[in-house]
């Protein structure tokens, strides 16, 4: 953006950087500033008597009649009148100008018989300042009547296009560019007062609910014209098109009487404003238009609204709130018996706490002496638990049964091969018998533990052996009294088996 105007330029009239346009408000930081003010206004009310010029006996003879109603407006003559002139005037709001022909004598004409008047730029700054006095926060509205006039306007615009009338064209487009500065100026408005309104009702809740119906009514009425409205603005927008643009454009820029603008000035003034009214109705490449925009944020106020409301409901059922909740502790605080118990109130309030200085034992006592300070001894490690909450640390809460598929299928896998492994060497011990050869690994397993459920299995009868028996589900095997006994050779070994003899034999073999 240029640091001038930011707009067109005619003739260089707009060329005022912007620290001299901000240097238009400086009179609102002097330290008398309603002083200045009213000077202004006094020269304002000249103004609306068509007096452009005016010099300081006529400032300040309207300034005695403004003091007559206003009991704030000073009566300023002579020459701190002047001096305030000179330094609006310095400040650029005002123009000064020597009127010679004022001059009824030498001394007069010595004494500056100047006029003043003010400057484009200086009443628009006086404007502001006075709206902004004067502004009030109730009177926001979304202006929803406005739809009508937009769309009688955008249709008399095709018209006047079609028929070739420049004046009524730069009517309409005058009116329609107001009507959209008006709409975005009040929406803007609405909605930041809104959301102070919603950020400030903690403080005055029994205000907003005073006006919830009526705002309410407000924002609904205007989402249902705001969604009759739309489809037949878009249609109203799109048939000014068809009538044509430039066409329309170069007839407003022909009738504009603007004289200190160039034709190409005014062509392109218009062609931003026409472009800025037509994105507020018709929707562009991402979808989105002024109209849905303001529909979108309007919805999004309404449900701030209720969500407020539901707040203060629920605060008015209980009838505590925060505002409730600190002043009952301000007043708990105040009939506090003394400043420890009020520290302590404080404390347990807000869940403030001083540091702990934890302490635990040690298993070498001696290794720190007891006459160390604390903050010169060596640290002690502690438990995590006690450090947190104070107390001490327990076994913990079970620990969750982790599901480790893999390796209980790869055990599942080696259980079934050995067991497979066992039952060969079974059938093998009770086909090939385990006497006369060597056994294998998984035939002497399977021996030894059928050998000792029978030794365990005897019995001592007379004070001699008896027989035993040892089985599992495959085999059984039998220790029969022999007078030679057994040899049984295995890997690493012979196994003597004296005054006994062994019978292999399958449990299938066994019952048929």
């Amino acid at each position: 953006m240029n640091e001038g105007t930011g707009g067109p330029r005619g003739w260089g009239l707009d060329s005022l950087a912007v620290g001299d346009r901000l240097r238009l408000l400086q009179f609102v930081r002097r330290d008398e500033a309603g002083g200045y003010l009213w000077v202004l206004r006094g020269i304002d009310r000249l103004r609306s008597r068509h007096r452009v010029q005016v010099g300081v006996d006529e400032v300040a003879s309207v300034l005695r009649e403004l003091s007559e109603g206003y009991e704030e407006a000073p009566r300023l003559e002579g020459v701190l009148l002047r001096e305030r002139l000179d330094s609006l005037a310095a400040d650029g709001l005002l123009h000064r100008h020597d009127d010679v022909s004022r001059a009824g004598s030498l001394a007069g004409y010595r004494n500056r018989q100047s006029v003043y008047q003010f400057s484009e730029l200086g009443y628009r700054a006086y404007t502001l300042v006075e709206e902004l006095l004067g502004a009030q926060v109730h009177d926001v509205n979304l202006s929803r009547l406005a739809f009508s006039d937009v769309l009688e306007d955008l249709r008399a615009l095709a018209r006047a296009n079609r028929s070739g009338d420049g004046r009524q064209v730069l009517r309409r487009l005058s009116r329609l560019d107001e009507a959209v500065k008006d709409m975005g100026r009040r929406s803007a408005r609405f909605h930041v007062t809104l959301g102070e309104i919603v950020s400030m009702t903690d403080a005055s809740p029994e205000l907003f609910l005073r006006y919830k119906n009526a705002l309410l009514a407000h924002m609904r009425d205007f989402m249902d014209d705001l969604d009759r409205y739309l489809p037949r603005l878009d249609q109203a927008v799109r048939e000014v098109e068809e009538s044509g643009v430039y066409t329309m454009l170069t007839r407003a820029a022909e009738a504009d009487e603007r004289p200190l603008l160039e034709a190409g000035a005014r062509m392109a003034d218009w062609e931003q404003r026409w472009r800025g009214l037509r994105s507020w109705f018709v929707a562009g490449t991402d979808g989105r238009s002024g109209v849905t925009e303001l529909h979108s944020a309007t919805r999004t106020a309404v449900s701030a609204v209720i969500a407020l409301l539901r707040q203060l409901s629920e605060a008015g059922r209980s009838g505590v709130n925060r505002a409730s909740e600190l002043r009952h502790l301000a007043s708990w605080l105040v009939r506090a018996p003394d400043e420890d118990a009020a520290h302590a109130l404080a404390t347990a309030a807000f869940n403030l706490s001083s540091a702990r200085h934890l302490g635990g034992a040690y298993d070498d006592e001696e290794r720190i002496d007891e006459g160390t300070r604390w903050w010169d001894s060596p640290g002690v490690e502690i438990a995590l638990t006690p450090f947190r909450t104070g107390r001490p640390a327990g076994p913990g809460a079970p620990q969750p049964v982790r599901a480790d598929t893999g390796a209980r299928a790869e055990l599942r896998r080696r259980q079934v091969a050995e067991r497979a492994a066992e039952r060969a060497a079974a059938r093998a011990l009770a086909d090939d018998g385990p006497v006369g050869r060597e056994l294998g690994e998984d035939e002497t397993r399977v021996l030894l533990r059928l050998l000792t459920k029978a030794l365990e299995a005897r019995t001592v009868i007379s004070g001699r052996l008896s027989s035993g028996t040892g089985a599992d589900d495959i085999v059984v095997l039998r220790l029969r009294p022999a007078e030679t006994g057994d040899i049984v050779r295995i890997p690493g070994g012979t196994l003597h088996l004296p005054g006994f003899a062994l019978e292999i034999e399958t449990l299938e073999r066994t019952r048929g």
